[in-house]
């Protein structure tokens, strides 16, 4: 049910009861934690309906709060894994699944999601706090070893920008980065006022599948290409490209890589020559007849003219590959995987890197 909708389940409890924003158990919460607790019964039943779980499946849980989403886990999977921050949820975990003797079945790890080191797990359920979003969803897609799928529930526009596809108005390179590790699909649309308490913001539940295997490239000079592109992604890449800053960065890196490619070949060329540099200098004690020719201008004069003619020079290099892919004209805002992929090999080959 791709872009479905849940809305509030109708509350018997009267208008007390659902103005209420603490826990039955009398726990606050803290809004500046994110912490905005699932009480739809339905919702939580529906999440965990199209998550597919198995019954040999270990799951990983982050921000699990008093447990409502935690216990529905525990009935469809194996084992779960829960990543608490508040100590006071802590608590309230490990009382809730003893009384009903289900501790066994459950972790509890307290600690910082993204600070911890993740245990393995076959698929991630979660409701998180939408600061985290961003750093999680790439912390996850960098674990080892690729679990199956992660189904989450994030910001509305955050769930939307990473579903966006080329010419949407929402995407970006966040869109670019992770539909290149993983495929992206949306599965709920949520209202705040399933929340207690209610976030400020619509929410959505997106599903995450790691690409297996990966694709076969350097993600951070992949990241780095993106990272200029999207800098002005309505403006053509010919004039993103004629930056001075784009193309001093670059600059830097061209000549970095092609100091440290001279120096291995010097050293190795070195190592081979020991021998006979050894015997060509036995007994000779002639003078270097190398003669200066001076044309009237300073040093400095020299290498103004000369750093002018170099900078003219790789701007020129960085052009032409765009030429040569027909991108110059292109926008970032429309490109696709495959585009971004063969712009980063045109670079590549010309000896252009982004990292």
């Amino acid at each position: 049910m791709a872009g479905g909708k849940i809305k509030k389940e109708k509350s018997h409890r009267g208008a007390s009861a659902s103005s209420n924003p603490h826990y039955q158990g009398g726990i606050p919460f803290h809004k500046s934690k994110g912490q905005h607790i699932l009480r739809n019964p339905l919702l939580i039943d529906t999440i965990v309906e199209k998550s597919g779980i198995k019954s040999t499946d270990v799951i990983l849980e982050i921000g699990p709060g008093t447990g409502n989403l935690t216990e529905k886990l525990i009935n469809a999977g194996k084992f779960v894994i829960a990543v608490e921050l508040d100590p006071r949820m802590v608590l309230e975990l490990e009382r809730r699944f003893q009384g009903k003797g289900l501790s066994h079945k459950l972790k509890v790890i307290q600690g910082d999601v993204l600070k911890c080191d993740l245990p393995y797990f076959d698929i991630c359920v979660a409701n998180i706090p939408y600061q985290i979003s961003s750093p999680l969803t790439f912390k996850l897609l960098s674990h080892r070893p690729l679990f199956r799928c992660a189904v989450i529930m994030f910001q509305r526009e955050f769930a939307m920008r990473l579903v966006a596809k080329p010419g949407d108005t929402l995407y970006c390179r966040l869109s670019v980065n992770t539909q290149l590790l993983s495929r992206i699909s949306h599965l709920l649309k949520v209202g705040r006022n399933n929340f207690r308490p209610p976030p400020k913001v619509d929410s959505s539940v997106v599903r995450i599948e790691p690409r297996k295997p990966l694709p076969p490239v350097n993600f951070k000079e992949w990241d780095g290409l993106v990272r200029i592109c999207f800098n002005r992604k309505n403006k053509t890449l010919g004039s993103t490209f004629r930056q001075k800053s784009v193309l001093s960065l670059l600059e830097k890196n061209y000549k970095t890589l092609q100091a440290l490619q001279l120096a291995q070949k010097e050293s190795m060329e070195s190592a081979e020559a020991v021998a006979v540099a050894d015997v060509s200098a036995l007994g000779d004690t002639r003078e270097d007849a190398s003669m200066e020719i001076d044309d009237g201008r300073d040093d400095e004069e020299m290498d103004v003219e000369n750093g002018d003619a170099k900078g003219s020079e790789f701007k020129d290099k960085v052009l032409d590959v765009l030429k040569q892919g027909d991108f110059e004209e292109k926008r970032s805002s429309k490109l696709t995987q495959t585009d971004f992929m063969y712009l980063l090999s045109l670079f590549n080959m010309a000896g252009i890197h982004f990292s």
